[in-house]
């Protein structure tokens, strides 16, 4: 089926997200490893309604004593929190909190007795800016008070549903949506501890929370899953006898449909506008079967339309801009493998990225940021693929990567963490890193993780 599509010798796509779907065609680009088998599988993955909390009066964001800089990490303690489930919310917080990289973890000192005022000298002489106070209700409703250290005052204080079962997918998504909104309450920038990660691992999609607790496989077969933005479908395509086709699970019902079935096309690279109205893919059809083209289809479902012309070239990873109005993606088609830029009916193709002549860095997995200031891709540098990011303002083109092989970027929804499969640790496995500060976390663990797509903030309801 399927044999040779991709002139490997001429375009050596050493990154794309799920370019590597056409198996040996581009095993020159990924050295050894057999990037891409049948996989493909149907996601039972929790995204459930936003819960209703109680308004506060006092104003949020940006009021620690002092302000919220960019790029630094206020220090945070987390009291420790009474009741039998206090210990398992005290240590997710304090994760999250952590893992926002805008938050320094403070040991927490003896909680204040009850009705005693909070000793600010003394969490201040600790080290931390912020405290985190914390009840659990009899209503199992868990009241959550944030003070400003360096002003001695109480800065926001809520109460939040919380399932009553303890330390259940839905429980840790809401504790983790707690979370979120201290970290607004501080900055003014909700966090993205209610978010989790689709992946690529042992020939079938996998998800993780986004603090790389509860990994599992949640589809039998498929590959180069991506989010729709509503968080309740993932798109992901699948190797049947004669064809490889996108498909669509709903990841509150399990329910899966066709999205494209076209006999002698082979589809891959699904990307989803923001709006959640189209889907923009690569196809390869047995007549041209030396070239790929761009082609956008309904959501909902609908004849595709081809938004490139390809002239025998490769064109692979398309992504959405903000609006859905353009997309990037990445294409052989000036001899060498580059980046471009075209609006979202192929019109007006600019070429993003430009080596020196001779140079071939291998550009490929490009993918827009949420705010619409970056473009953020793989390219090869000394000889190995690392991650970059391209400033669309200022045109600059900087590293962010530099140990192992990595490749596949995705960004989360905050627009300042990217994850990506990485070598550095030995074996390829989803890290995370921050854009501002440059830190970098391990997301998975075992076997083979890659081709990592962040998903949109989810809520819980109790």
């Amino acid at each position: 089926m399927f044999q040779s599509v991709i002139r490997t010798s001429r375009f050596r796509h050493a990154a794309s997200r799920h370019h590597a779907a056409f198996g040996r065609t581009f095993s020159r680009a990924f050295g050894s490893r057999s990037v891409y088998a049948p996989m493909l599988c149907a996601l039972a993955l929790l995204t459930v309604a936003r819960s209703t909390a109680t308004a506060q009066d006092r104003p949020v964001g940006v009021t620690i004593d002092g302000g919220y800089a960019p790029g630094t990490r206020l220090g945070v303690m987390v009291l420790p929190i009474n009741g039998a489930a206090g210990d398992s919310l005290k240590l997710i917080m304090e994760r999250d909190l952590d893992f926002s990289d805008r938050f320094q973890h403070v040991p927490s000192i003896a909680p204040p007795a009850p009705n005693q005022p909070i000793n600010y000298a003394l969490v201040s002489s600790a080290g931390a800016a912020v405290l985190v106070q914390s009840e659990l209700l009899p209503s199992g409703w868990l009241r959550v008070i944030v003070h400003d250290v360096g002003a001695k005052k109480l800065l926001q204080q809520n109460d939040f549903p919380l399932p009553t079962t303890a330390n259940t997918d839905n429980w840790r998504m809401g504790v983790h949506r707690i979370s979120d909104e201290i970290e607004r309450w501080v900055t003014g920038q909700k966090g993205i501890a209610a978010t989790r990660i689709t992946f690529s691992r042992d020939e079938r999609v996998w998800v993780v929370d986004s603090d790389g607790a509860n990994p599992r496989p949640v589809t039998p077969r498929g590959l180069g899953p991506t989010w729709h933005p509503s968080g309740r479908y993932i798109v992901y395509y699948a190797f049947d006898e004669d064809r490889i086709r996108l498909y669509v699970t709903d990841v509150i019902t399990g329910a899966q449909r066709s999205l494209t079935n076209e006999k002698g096309a082979n589809d891959v690279t699904p990307s989803v506008s923001p709006d959640g109205r189209s889907v923009v893919f690569s196809r390869s059809v047995e007549a041209t079967a030396g070239s790929t083209d761009l082609f956008v289809m309904p959501f909902d479902g609908g004849r595709p339309t081809r938004v490139s012309v390809s002239r025998g070239s490769i064109n692979l990873a398309p992504s959405w801009s903000p609006d859905s109005r353009r997309v990037t993606f990445s294409s052989d088609r000036s001899g060498r493998n580059e980046i471009y830029i075209a609006d979202a009916d192929g019109t007006n193709v600019s070429l993003l990225t430009a080596d020196a002549y001779g140079e071939r860095n291998v550009r490929a997995d490009p993918v827009w940021s949420p705010d619409g200031r970056f473009i953020a891709m793989s390219s090869e540098v000394g000889g190995t693929q690392q991650i970059l990011i391209y400033g669309l303002s200022d045109r600059s083109l900087r590293q962010v990567t530099s140990d192992g092989r990595n490749q596949a970027p995705a960004w989360a929804p905050d627009g300042r963490h990217l994850v990506f499969s990485s070598t550095r640790g030995g074996s390829e496995q989803l890290w995370v890193t921050d854009i501002e500060t440059g830190r970098m976390r391990q997301v998975t663990r075992g076997s083979r993780a890659r081709f990592g797509d962040w998903s949109p903030r989810l809520v819980s309801t109790p």
